[in-house]
């Protein structure tokens, strides 16, 4: 009896956690009928990213529910030679790839591989019909979602060396295991958090930044009251920018 009064307390504490926490509903990735974008005319949300079924396999992210552009395609920072960069910069892929299949605007948002419902499935990808306010589908209209085209010579570098998995161990922190994973630690040395800047490894014993190292598409930061922070949620960043906060994470200056 004791253990499943115990039990019942940890799933109260976890459903709550869950519903304080998740900020997705109604945010500006809800593309949704109910959501801040309103591209698509049915009721579910993650189908526009994810789906349980015919998802894309050569994505980096879970059940991926769109085609991904060629990594050639992109124009990339380190192309304006710049005079300060100094660590490698791999070509566009892990989940930055994954990003940048509705940011580049080469698709629309609604152009997913399996839409709502059944018997919608297409290997190509289907839909396409956004006509909101700054149409990702047009290249460089701007608008209420970024649309960074495929030139990124003037964005953050994706996929550029942070440091590698075996050293530099007093910069991130690192879980044991066979796939240790990696971050910049924002709350406290030895505890990943949602908050801290996840490094990706794409294989080669490289930890890298990439679009999801500041960016949680699912959630924004919350605040003390554990409310989304609506300032730092609409652009989907771990941590407020705050005296550039993200920023000198990494850069430490």
């Amino acid at each position: 009896m004791y253990k499943q009064l115990i039990s019942a307390a940890a799933l109260v504490v976890l459903m709550t956690t869950s519903a304080s926490s998740g900020v997705i509903k109604g945010s500006k990735h809800d593309l949704s009928a109910g959501g801040d974008a309103q591209v698509g005319a049915g009721g579910e949300i993650c189908v526009f990213c994810h789906t349980p079924h015919g998802s894309n396999t050569t994505a980096a992210v879970p059940l991926w529910n769109k085609t991904l552009t060629d990594p050639s395609s992109y124009t990339l920072y380190n192309a304006t030679s710049s005079s300060t960069i100094d660590g490698d910069v791999a070509a566009v892929g892990s989940v930055s790839l994954a990003c940048l299949s509705c940011h580049d605007g080469t698709q629309a948002m609604d152009a997913v591989l399996n839409v709502e419902g059944s018997g919608g499935y297409n290997a190509s990808g289907s839909g396409g019909t956004t006509t909101m306010a700054g149409d990702i589908t047009t290249p460089g209209t701007g608008g209420a979602i970024p649309n960074l085209n495929t030139d990124l010579t003037n964005d953050h570098p994706v996929g550029i060396e942070y440091g590698s998995l075996t050293g530099d161990s007093a910069q991130y922190q690192a879980l044991s295991g066979t796939s240790p994973q990696q971050w910049v630690d924002t709350t406290g040395p030895g505890v990943r958090e949602k908050a801290d800047l996840t490094l990706y490894d794409r294989g080669d014993g490289t930890a890298r930044v990439e679009c999801a190292t500041c960016h949680d598409p699912h959630n924004g930061p919350l605040d003390s009251a554990g409310a989304p922070d609506v300032g730092a949620a609409g652009t989907f960043l771990r941590i407020a920018n705050t005296n550039s906060a993200v920023c000198l994470t990494c850069h430490i200056k």
